[in-house]
């Protein structure tokens, strides 16, 4: 037998010469050549990708007129026709789909009102609890998600944004809303949240105002995270164990009072009609109303508001489309967007489902080439992410194991296009990466640029936001499964979000006419998933991951020096 040291060392050895012979036979990224099932060579994927791209604007401006031709609003019927043609679209591009459908429970308006009374209690007017830009009344009337039913007879004050820091200056002017209706303008984050802190106050009930353009902004105001309130951590499957609504789990999740949105008209007749201190003037600018405007309340007037909640069990579909992976099949690339919208959703979400469907299309006919992923792209179409993540959540609890063990990554998009300028946020391995594929697509609003180029230019510099949140659908993949992920949009906001303004015609006429950022969103977003799903090694950078856990961690030393200096100093004052 040879010596010990040889026994050791020749093993490493032959480990070491097949290492370098299987990264000298590895292509360099402009020579790259992929193998189809078949064993035939075929063009870089990424080159194949983008050059399906010329008219495809064309096709996704179709795709678009007929997601929004009508409301979609998840578990009322005219949702079943959304579903319908995005499963046909993906099977005409010749995928694999399959479906999963579940039962959450979902809330609708059942009904409501709103009147403006004297003193006496006598009626001054009836305020109109409907959408001035739905003038057709097409949509479903503007509601609350999970707002519970109730009444209240009682003054009013003007809450401003219905933030901490607004509550603080009413206490300030001697103002309370505690027995009142709270009437605040959108604007203070989370309606929940200004729910939340209304009813904390004592609140009897809240109205959120939109904006003057006609508009009212509908969306939930359930607490306490995504998915189905009654399967807290397992999936809203038929024969699930559901919890009861008088469980604390699930009683946390609702607010306490009623709430509703109202449009900008009916809130300004509220506030005209009010007395109490003089608005501050940072408040004014917040209501557009001119000077001509009451002051904070309460009274003297008093409204009189009902509203009736309708809460069911509702059947809804995520869809599918499965790009097998020939080399690790058992690796899961998945792309996202929810489909159901509150109104038309030209912006949310379905300028993100018809660029998903551009992407499922390229692949298609990338397959037919003859390409095929070395790992398994998942093409995922959520269902009912406006009531809280619910689609997505429930089938990330259902499918938890496989993708602790076999996700690399989650890119999601929802409004894909609500303005100008690339807008990304990630988790910080995929940093590098989604920096690398905005080299590689042209600007769609600078000509010669790419989107790197004006990227970096908007912003001074690339700003890559970490994904804290959870308004969209990578929410139970980030944060619940812990996955890496990416979220991608145009337009850092939309002023018609969740309203009647919502439409093809806006989106024609202002969003995006040519529909070129539609296909920048697409390129980008096709991009990432190949190349995740086709580089020898995973194109993950832990070297950011590291620097942002360093930056993490020397300010969570700072901010305990901080509090340990501050603690210090409070006992020496109660010593001294």
């Amino acid at each position: 037998m040879p010596p010990f040291p040889a026994r050791v060392l020749l093993p490493f050895g032959l480990l070491l010469l097949v290492s370098l012979l299987v990264l000298r036979g590895r292509p360099s990224p402009d020579e790259r050549r992929l193998h189809g099932s078949g064993g035939h060579s075929v063009p870089d994927p990424a080159a194949l990708f983008l050059s399906l791209s010329p008219g495809a604007n064309a096709t996704i401006a179709a795709d678009l007129r007929v997601l929004t031709a009508g409301p979609h609003l998840a578990g009322t019927p005219p949702a079943a026709g959304v579903a319908a043609h995005v499963l046909s679209s993906l099977r005409a591009a010749g995928l694999r789909t399959v479906t999963r459908e579940y039962t959450p429970l979902l809330s609708y308006r059942a009904h409501a009102s709103l009147d403006l009374l004297a003193p006496d209690r006598s009626i001054l007017s009836h305020l109109s609890v409907d959408e001035p830009a739905d003038a057709g009344r097409r949509l479903v009337r503007p509601y609350h998600a999970y707002a519970p039913s109730g009444a209240a007879l009682a003054e009013a004050v003007f809450v401003n944004l219905g933030r901490e820091e607004d509550f603080r200056a009413l206490d300030r002017l001697g103002v309370t809303v505690r027995g009142r209706v709270a009437v605040a303008v959108r604007g203070g984050g989370y309606r929940g949240g200004v729910v939340a802190r209304a009813a904390a106050r004592g609140a009897a009930a809240v109205l959120i105002a939109g904006r003057a353009d006609g508009g009212v902004e509908r969306g939930t105001v359930i607490l306490g995270g995504p998915g189905d309130p009654l399967t807290p951590g397992w999936a809203a499957t038929d024969g699930a164990q559901r919890l009861g609504f008088d469980h604390d789990a699930v009683r946390r999740r609702f607010p306490t009072i009623p709430s509703m949105p109202v449009s900008a008209e009916t809130a300004s007749a509220i506030i005209r009609s009010l007395g109490g201190p003089a608005l501050p003037p940072e408040w004014r600018a917040e209501l557009g109303l001119g000077d001509h405007v009451g002051g904070v309340g309460p009274g003297p007037t008093l409204l009189n508001f009902t509203y009736q909640e309708d809460r069911k069990m509702a059947r809804i579909k995520d869809i599918f489309a499965i790009v097998k992976g020939y080399e690790e099949p058992d690796r899961y690339v998945l792309l996202g967007n929810h489909r159901d919208a509150w109104t038309y959703g030209a912006v949310d979400p379905n300028s993100g489902t018809a660029a998903l469907l551009d992407v499922a299309r390229h692949l298609g006919i990338m397959l037919q080439s003859g390409w095929t992923p070395r790992r398994t792209i998942i093409i995922c179409s959520w269902d009912a992410e406006e009531f809280g993540m619910i689609g997505s959540t429930e089938w990330v609890e259902e499918n938890l194991g496989d993708l602790h063990s076999k996700a690399v990554a989650y890119l999601n998009v929802d409004c894909a296009v609500q303005g100008v300028g690339l807008f990304a946020g990630s988790t910080p391995q995929l940093d590098n990466l989604l920096v690398d594929v905005t080299r590689q697509v042209k600007d769609p609003d600078v000509e010669g640029k790419t989107v790197h180029d004006t990227w970096s230019t908007m912003n001074g510099g690339i700003n890559i936001e970490r994904l804290a949140r959870t308004d969209s659908d990578f929410a139970p993949f980030l944060h619940h499964a812990g996955i890496p992920c990416v979220d991608l949009y145009y337009g850092k906001e939309f002023p018609g979000y969740h309203t009647a303004l919502d439409s093809y015609t806006w989106m024609e006429k202002h969003g995006d006419p040519l529909f070129l950022r539609h296909l920048a969103i697409a390129e980008i977003w096709g991009l990432l998933a190949l190349r995740l799903a086709d580089d020898l090694v995973l194109p993950f950078g832990y070297q950011t991951y590291a620097s942002q856990l360093q930056v993490h961690q020397l300010f969570f030393r700072i901010t305990v020096s901080i509090f340990i200096v501050v603690g210090r100093c409070f006992l020496c004052h109660l010593n001294s």
